[in-house]
């Protein structure tokens, strides 16, 4: 890698970020986690100068924060308008782009290592999607989202290839290309792994799931998948003229392939996030489908307008903090409400104008206009 010399206090967070991403217990640790994001919140608050001018204008200072729920979190809509990263620009090696659409400017995550993204993600995927495969185990994966070769600023194409890469099986592929289902090679590769009795992961976008079932249809074919099979879907239909509720589409998939609803399950993240949420349905299935993560993350639900802790069981604005987005900012707010549900939440919908207003508040706050 070519660049000025990593900063050391970062070198330090990154390894203190990693060991616990690379811990096999899967523990949450309440003042492990606080110590490391006041660490990481002095830093970025430091070396990301845009950050630094939110933070200031909030009166919020590495000195002034006692707990995590205090650090300013950023608006999604401001990484369509800054670029936010916390390392010298010659030292970036990879940017992931938000999908927007073709008259809106794509929010962009800015990295200079993949190492604790690939991090996160693994042991968060095998946890909540694979909780039954054995360690070396591999199982096939069908991924109906192009592959990152087609797609490399695609954050969710990325995972895919990274998951395939460490889990899947010599059955595993991608069944989506050019834009396209490739109906063929997928159905085919279910035929055989029905014929063989195997079970399969079946992943992609709540959109391409429609043009599964609109395939099957055409085809007059449904299939029983073996035991074991599960299916993980992500995002929703945005920028789309047609649109599936929820249950009405795990229902028809369930009558398509045979896989029961309760190895359905909903995977929550976003492009400006290096961690992702997922249904609990795998890993705690007697309880109340809920979201949850991995412990090295933290979900807070506030009021749009006060930035306030909304009370336990009311509807709020979802913000996240994720310690492995170490090289940008790790307390981001979305655009998202929800509620809180035990130990994780649901997600019930965007707020109207959020994105919208985060662009806003980016363009004011970051590049030196007024505070809103």
């Amino acid at each position: 890698m070519t660049g000025p010399t990593p900063d050391p206090r970062r070198a330090e967070l990154d390894r203190r970020v990693l060991a616990w991403l690379r811990e096999a217990d899967f523990d949450s640790d309440a003042a492990r986690f606080d110590a490391l994001a006041r660490d990481l919140f002095a830093f970025q608050f430091e070396h990301c100068t845009a950050y630094g001018a939110f933070c200031r204008g909030r009166g919020r200072t590495p000195e002034t924060i006692w707990d995590w729920r205090e650090i300013p979190a950023v608006p999604t809509g401001a990484f369509k308008e800054v670029a936010l990263h916390s390392f010298p620009a010659e030292r970036e090696v990879k940017q992931f782009r938000t999908s927007g659409t073709s008259t809106s400017t794509p929010g962009t995550l800015h990295l200079d290592t993949l190492e604790l993204y690939e991090a996160s993600l693994l042991p968060t995927f095998h946890h909540f999607v694979l909780p039954d495969l054995a360690p070396q185990a591999r199982i096939p994966i069908r991924v109906l989202a192009p592959s990152a070769d087609e797609a490399p600023t695609s954050s969710l194409s990325h995972m895919f290839s990274v998951v395939i890469r460490e889990f899947g099986s010599e059955h595993s592929g991608f069944d989506v290309s050019a834009g396209e289902l490739r109906g063929d090679g997928l159905c085919s590769a279910l035929e055989g792994r029905a014929a063989e009795g195997e079970p399969t992961v079946l992943c992609g976008t709540a959109f391409a799931f429609v043009h599964l079932i609109d395939e099957l249809e055409r085809r007059r074919v449904q299939y029983r998948l073996p035991e074991g099979s599960r299916l993980m879907e992500c995002g929703g239909f945005k920028g789309r003229s047609r649109e599936i509720p929820r249950p009405e589409l795990y229902a028809r998939l369930e009558d398509a392939l045979g896989i029961p609803i309760e190895l359905m399950l909903n995977q929550y993240g976003m492009t400006e996030l290096a961690s992702q949420f997922y249904d609990s349905v795998l890993v705690q299935p007697d309880e109340l489908r809920r979201k949850l993560g991995p412990p090295w993350v933290r979900v807070a639900l506030v009021d749009p307008n006060s930035g306030e802790a909304v009370p336990s069981g009311d509807t709020g604005q979802i913000v996240i903090f994720d310690l492995a987005n170490t090289g940008s900012v790790f307390a981001i707010q979305t655009a998202d409400l929800g509620r809180a549900i035990g130990d994780g939440f649901e997600v019930l919908g965007r707020e109207p104008g959020a994105e919208a207003r985060g662009c806003s508040i980016a363009a004011d706050a970051m590049l030196g206009g007024p505070i809103r």
